[in-house]
């Protein structure tokens, strides 16, 4: 493969090279800049406590003035350390409170009381990336979680962690198995493919793989791989900010089309050292059950069936009714496949502590988890997280190193008893016979525990590691490297042995297999970078320039082993009679950027931000590998203008803009190449190779312009604040798989297709500060958005193979399904809208568009606190349509019913909602049943309202343990749902599958 060159024209690697130089050598750098400092007073060191007047308060900056360089923060307890000059004066600012100026006048010891204020929230600092900006300054759309948001949940996956509380911000869980993932999309789907819409994760400054963990081969068992973020701890994040909008994305230019995730872990911070203990456990549940019939409602329906269909003598397979099983029999499926109890259990250890030139944080994390289903099943984590920072005395030379280890083990069942429960009969015999074996019932029940018996195991290591080095050359004038690395290993064996079946087949170890895949990825980063910013009498101006070097690697092996001795042997690939190598794909990534931003403020009212991006990516063929990004945003603070900055009743006021353009290379590694692959079939002893993919080095970049207008207001000391976004994007060049006759041997080509997708829409948040004083304090955070998706233009659809997927004008994610006319009350029958007149329901008649994006979602979270009691819950929200379980179930079956369904059609002149039962027998009720499936009748409402997490925490008073302090806690999680939705919970990608699990736990924390 004909890779570009590292940077063109090498000037790169020159950036590198005097980076390198200018941090190998910071003495030399300082003699050459040597300024007399002689004249200086002498600076000695500070130490104090800031409160609140009747608590500490930790995060609290302190800087010297004029010398921002110079800095800290106070620790767990409020205190603080800070050299400085007798004549120095200290800047104390902190979220909430006002900025305070202390001067040293030659003190050593400073304790500082914090008024509130809370117009301060704007000064808080947001991570956009590769640079930092306040609320008040930001001209990008960037939605913000911390620490506080994050510590109140029990789960174990970061994306979990902000379900309701982003706007724009849409995230559904795949299953309610332990250690799957979650889909996540921010302001829609821009790609017609379903892999193309993930965002761009990127943890402590390095690029972190979307990619799911692990082969869909493996995981048979639920509906996904293990979700990619599962490897990062969410007890070590201090925050997530998700970048939205084009002046926020465009600097990640290809690979920020999607948005882009932000992920900051936890920092060590100057002071005491302290350490902090954590321990919780707790129990799961699922949230839903399917009302289903019970054993005579059913055994009736089975009846009607057979009599519908003129059958007197039940046949001798319906040992449901025949006679065989137990007709006065009831068991509750749900509840005996899916009702366990997952215990969770969560330990946590951390030390931090440090001087003003150095600090650090150490701290480990384990975390078990068992499932609902029978059996002794669960999944494990732990993880170490470790950061280390440091400066030289003068500030200048600062290095800060993070590194993150993760294990996970998972071990689940690999068949998901779901649908299981929901189609057994209610009066099928007991799982376990006289003597407590498996109950077959002679051989005419197959025993859903045996399925257990098939198992999927994981086992994933993961490390994150990251330095940032920066030298400040002089005053306004900074270099910077960003050095990034990852290394996954992931093991998985899929275990089908033959006790899955019913002993009285004489089934052997011989027919037992394992399939195992075993993946490896490995990837690196380099970012040398550059800052100058000045500022002037009425401006300032900021400039970043930089690079980007990125490899990633990625090693999978596929493998499958047939037939052993004994069904002991089955985890050993080795001894299996057959093995085969089903892939082994060793895959290479690289990519290559430059970027920039310049930023000019003038008075601090009118902001200019432009940031650009020229990238390369080893994905796409010569000379379509390059490409170049770009936005511009703006912000009006009209607050600051002389009319209205003295109004008492209008605190914050600002307009900001942007419009640019991303774009994405989510289309797979060597997708322009010609691939083939080993036939495995020999010819005069030489192995064949089968072609696997045509080559077309002609396909590009997709591209995203998006556009985005807001208004943020404070009022009231910004007591209550309102903000308003408009956005609308707008992708195109879609990266596709065309279709392609099967005369070609291929089933698709990778290519462009020129078909454009909006998405569009309005995000409205809201922040209330209802009661703020030292003994009781409550506010409120609410969000909405109203989301609109379409497909723009597609040229010769109707003449393509996507016509029965898209229509022109209308979302991409419809269903386009038969018009559903209702129960013919003369023949039973469901009746469909013929609507080309032909007589026939075909799939031609399938013109009734419905629509599955969500209309609208969000979240509204309350945040009360009395003295040292804590209570902080949010409501999440979401309206939408979805598959009704009812849909996919034929009425009259030999498998058990939503209890609805007794609601069917019996006699003539019935007017009812489900058609006559049939046994399989009434050809036209089946194929009626087929088209309800697909009908808009099958789509019903599944909005609901989520209490989606409720925490109550308390801080004991220990005033006899000096330094101690002890936190008691409780958490739930999904612990109420309201919603139309009957037949199960609301919340699912896949139909059938289980669903969240409710979770509650209580825990202790303990801090020395």
């Amino acid at each position: 493969m004909n890779y570009f060159s590292f940077y063109k024209d090498g000037k790169a690697l020159y950036c590198l090279i005097f980076i390198g130089m200018m941090l190998s050598f910071p003495s030399v750098s300082a003699k050459i800049l040597k300024r007399s400092y002689q004249t200086f007073p002498q600076k000695h060191s500070i130490q104090g406590t800031v409160t609140d007047g009747s608590a500490p308060l930790p995060g609290v900056t302190i800087a010297v003035k004029s010398k921002p360089l110079i800095n800290t923060i106070t620790d767990y307890n409020g205190h603080y350390t800070i050299t400085a000059a007798p004549n120095d004066t200290l800047v104390v600012s902190f979220i909430g409170f006002k900025k305070t100026i202390v001067p040293v006048q030659n003190r050593t010891k400073i304790d500082i009381r914090l008024q509130y204020d809370t117009t301060t929230l704007q000064e808080v600092k947001v991570n956009a990336g590769y640079y930092s900006v306040t609320e008040s300054e930001r001209t990008g759309s960037i939605a913000k979680i911390t620490s506080k948001d994050i510590e109140k949940q029990p789960v174990s996956n970061v994306l979990a962690t902000m379900q309701g509380r982003m706007a724009g911000v849409d995230i559904i869980q795949d299953s309610g198995t332990p250690g799957t993932g979650f889909q996540i999309k921010i302001r829609g789907m821009n790609s017609l493919r379903e892999d193309g819409n993930q965002p761009l994760y990127i943890i402590d400054g390095v690029p972190y793989s979307s990619d799911l963990i692990g082969y869909s081969n493996t995981n048979s068992g639920v509906p996904t791989s293990t979700g990619p973020l599962n490897s990062i701890n969410p007890n070590d994040i201090e925050s997530i900010e998700v970048l939205k909008d084009a002046d926020a994305t465009s600097i990640y230019g290809s690979r920020g089309a999607n948005g882009v995730v932000l992920i900051t872990t936890k920092k060590g911070k100057a002071g005491k050292t302290s350490i902090t203990l954590n321990a919780s456990t707790g129990a799961g549940w699922i949230t839903a059950m399917v009302p289903l019939m019970n054993t005579s409602e059913y055994l009736e329906m089975r009846r009607q069936a057979f009599a519908n269909d003129g059958i007197a003598s039940y046949p001798a397979a319906a040992y449901d009714i025949n006679g065989t099983w137990d007709q006065n029999r009831y068991t509750n499926w749900q509840k005996e496949l899916l009702g366990g109890t997952s215990a969770i259990t969560n330990l946590q250890a951390s030390i931090a502590g440090g001087s003003d030139l150095t600090q650090f944080l150490l701290s480990g994390t384990y975390r078990t988890e068992t499932t609902v289903l029978p059996g002794d099943f669960g999944y494990d984590k732990g993880a170490v997280h470790f950061n280390m920072n440091h400066s030289n005395e003068d500030k200048k030379f600062k290095l800060s190193f993070s590194a993150g280890y993760t294990f996970q083990n998972n071990l689940q069942p690999g068949t998901d008893l779901t649908r299981i429960a929901r189609t057994l009969a209610p009066n099928a015999p007991a799982l376990y016979d006289s003597e407590g074996n498996l109950n077959f019932e002679n051989n005419t029940f197959r025993n859903p525990l045996a399925q257990l018996r098939g198992i999927n195991t994981g086992k994933i290591n993961d490390l994150v590691a990251n330095a940032v080095l920066s030298y400040s050359i002089m005053p306004h004038l900074e270099i910077k490297a960003n050095l990034g690395f990852t290394d996954l290993k992931n093991s998985e064996q899929r275990l089908l042995p033959s006790t899955m079946n019913n002993p009285a087949l004489n089934i052997g170890s011989s027919r037992s297999s394992i399939y195992t895949n075993l993946t490896s990825r490995q990837s690196w980063i380099m970012e040398p970078q550059i800052r100058w910013f000045r500022d002037f009498k009425d401006s300032s101006i900021d400039i970043l320039i930089g690079g980007t070097a990125q490899q990633q690697s990625t090693a999978r092996l596929y493998q499958s082993g047939k037939g052993f001795a004994s069904n002991s042997q089955i985890t050993d690939l080795s001894a299996a009679v057959t093995k085969s190598i089903l892939t082994n794909d060793e895959i290479l990534y690289k990519y290559q950027a430059f970027f920039g931003r310049v930023n000019y403020n003038f008075k601090e009212k009118y902001i200019l931000n432009l940031t650009a991006r020229r990238d390369g990516s080893s994905r796409f063929g010569p000379g379509r590998q390059f490409a170049t990004f770009g936005a511009a945003g703006a912000a009006w603070l009209f607050s600051k203008e002389d009319f209205i900055k003295d109004d008492s009743f209008l605190s914050f006021g600002k307009l900001r803009a942007s419009y640019g353009t991303t774009g994405s290379d989510q289309i797979g590694d060597y997708q322009f190449m010609d691939t083939y692959t080993t036939s495995g079939n020999a010819y005069n002893g030489i192995v064949g190779m089968d072609p696997t993919r045509l080559f077309n080095p002609n396909f590009s970049w997709e591209i995203n312009r998006k556009f985005e207008i807001a208004l943020e207001t404070g009022f009231f000391h910004d007591r209550l604040f309102f903000t308003a976004a408009g956005y609308r994007n707008r992708s195109s060049n879609q990266l596709v798989g065309i279709p392609l006759p099967a005369t070609t041997g291929f089933s698709s080509v990778s290519a462009n297709l020129d078909a454009v997708v909006e998405n569009s829409g309005l995000e409205f948040t809201l922040r209330t500060i209802n009661f703020n004083n030292p003994n009781f304090k409550w506010s409120t955070n609410f969000n909405i958005t109203v989301a609109r998706n379409r497909l723009i233009s597609f040229p010769g659809l109707e003449g393509s193979t996507y016509s029965s997927r898209y229509v022109i004008g209308r979302p991409t994610t419809i269903a386009k399904t038969y018009q559903f006319n209702g129960v013919n009350p003369s023949t039973g029958i469901y009746e469909f809208e013929d609507v080309n007149k032909d007589g026939i329901i075909s799939i031609e008649d399938r013109q009734t568009i419905v629509d599955l994006t969500p209309q609208y979602y969000g979240g509204l979270q309350n945040t009360v606190q009395y003295k040292r009691l804590k209570l902080d819950f949010l409501f999440q929200f979401v309206k939408q349509q979805n598959y009704d379980y009812s849909s996919y179930v034929p009425g009259g079956s030999f498998i058990n019913q939503p209890q609805d369904m007794v609601h069917s059609w019996k006699n003539q002149g019935d007017i009812t909602t489900y058609q006559i039962n049939t046994s399989g027998q009434n050809s036209a009720a089946v194929n009626a049943y087929y088209n309800y499936s697909d009908s808009n009748a099958g789509i019903v409402d599944a909005s609901y309202i989520r209490l989606k997490n409720i925490s109550l925490i308390y801080d004991l008073p220990l005033k006899a343990a000096q330094g101690v302090q002890c936190r008691l806690s409780l958490q739930g999680q999904n612990l109420l749902t309201f919603t139309p939705y009957k037949n199960g919970d609301p919340e699912f990608r896949f139909s059938g599958y289980l669903p969240p699990l409710q979770i509650f736990t209580a825990g202790i924390q303990m801090t020395f």
